[in-house]
């Protein structure tokens, strides 16, 4: 039986990524979602979907909605600012002291909501969230997530060492906070944001903390996200903290919180080396290449096309607040941008992003920590985007799709996007 709610025809120009290299475009093209999930994209509408409603949008673009896999929904607040600093210096001087103002219950609750407007009216339609280590602010946000129609994992943050003693949790009572709200999310019944177990990395937590929340993972079944290899001081940091580990991934596996069992998303991966890569793959890992955020903070660049001919997962991320901005299309020119520099002045082995790759970083890539998303094949979840390209003036009328794709992601803005879909459900539409 087919929900009227939450399908529909999109009639328009298509594009959108089946792999790394294969992006494909439709000049004009029918794209089909049946109770929130993608029928395809045909060129002539079958006969068995033509009595649902068209929306045409001819004159504008219609991509899959981008899925930002890493971001820290309290450092919103100060995007933008210590732009200049290393990682560490950074996270003492804004990060945990803006965190810590999320103890206070009202300021989490206008903070988040001004986060969650301009998610909801962004490219992004899927995200892997951080929040701050208070129980009560991290379910405030999941409800404003919930209301806000956007498919979200979110994370309460657990840290027991090297934090300012103002916002340090101890090993004991992480893991209570934790497992108490891993039960009330349970029992708010949230059905499209998710909780996902979230140390904040090895510096900052112990073995005993990590084993507990490898723990908790196991009984209530949700996945992890954490960084890893993000900053070579940092790197260094773990090296003193965890002398019996080989390399900095194999903190978090003999913890147990890499695994193959446990879905789990590892931000950054900079300065991977091969054993580490071998652990990611080996145990299904999702790399979040932070590519803005890797340059702010002084982190370096990510070897993000080697990761891609290896066949790890890997996606893109914004990192708010290491990134500056909550906006996919500037994650994907970032990317880009990113891999050209290293290409050129550090490792030519390594050949510089596509922008094909790129944006299916942005897109199905980053989608599959979710299941079927990120892509309008049939059988995916309809999440979409329509982009409305008339502020961008061209005395070009020769543009093929990919090319008209590449410009928007270049010249556009998120306040171009004329619609934007979440299985199949129309968030906004102008």
């Amino acid at each position: 039986m087919i929900n009227t709610e939450n399908s529909l025809i999109l009639h328009g120009p298509v594009a959108y990524s089946r792999g790394p290299d294969e992006l494909i475009t439709f000049e004009d093209a029918y794209a089909v979602c049946v109770n929130g999930v993608s029928e395809g994209v045909f060129e002539s509408l079958p006969e068995e979907y033509r009595g649902l409603p068209v929306e045409d949008v001819r004159g504008k673009l219609i991509i899959p909605g981008l899925v930002d896999l890493h971001i820290h929904a309290p450092q919103y607040q100060f995007r933008g600012i210590g732009m200049d600093m290393e990682l560490l210096p950074w996270l003492a001087s804004y990060a945990f002291p803006e965190e810590a103002r999320y103890a206070d219950i009202d300021y989490a609750a206008a903070a988040y909501a001004m986060f969650v407007k301009e998610l909801r009216h962004s490219a992004t339609t899927r995200a892997c969230v951080f929040a701050t280590a208070h129980k009560a602010a991290t379910l405030k946000l999941m409800e404003l997530l919930e209301e806000s129609g956007l498919v979200t994992f979110v994370g309460k943050v657990c840290m027991d060492r090297n934090v300012p003693d103002y916002y340090v949790e101890s090993t004991e009572g992480s893991l209570s906070a934790t497992g108490e709200w891993l039960s009330e999310a349970e029992k708010a019944g949230f059905l499209n944001t998710h909780p996902i177990i979230t140390p904040r990395f090895t510096p900052a937590c112990t073995r005993e903390l990590m084993r507990g929340l490898a723990e908790l993972s196991r009984e209530y079944a949700v996945p992890v996200q954490s960084h890893l290899s993000e900053n070579l001081s940092e790197i260094e940091l773990v090296k003193e903290l965890e002398p019996d580990t080989s390399c900095y991934a194999d903190s978090y596996v003999r913890a147990g919180l890499i695994r193959k069992d446990c879905p789990s998303v590892m931000v950054h991966c900079v300065w991977s080396g091969e054993e580490e890569l071998s652990i990611l793959k080996e145990n299904g890992v999702f790399i979040a290449h932070s590519p803005e955020s890797n340059i702010n903070l002084c982190s370096g660049a990510a070897p993000v096309k080697k990761y891609l001919e290896a066949g790890l997962n890997t996606g893109l991320a914004t990192d708010v607040a290491g990134g500056s901005s909550t906006s996919m299309f500037s994650a994907i020119r970032n990317a880009v941008f990113a891999s050209k520099l290293r290409f050129r002045l550090y490792d030519g082995s390594v050949k510089p992003l596509t922008f094909s790759e790129a944006f299916y970083l942005a897109t199905k890539g980053g989608g599959a920590f979710f299941g079927k998303a990120g892509s309008l094949e049939k059988g995916y979840m309809f999440d979409a985007l329509i982009l409305d390209e008339s502020r961008i003036p061209t005395m070009r009328t020769d543009m093929n799709i990919a090319e008209r794709l590449e410009r928007f992601v270049y010249l556009g803005h998120d306040n171009d996007i004329a619609g934007k879909l979440v299985c199949g459900k129309k968030l906004f539409w102008k």
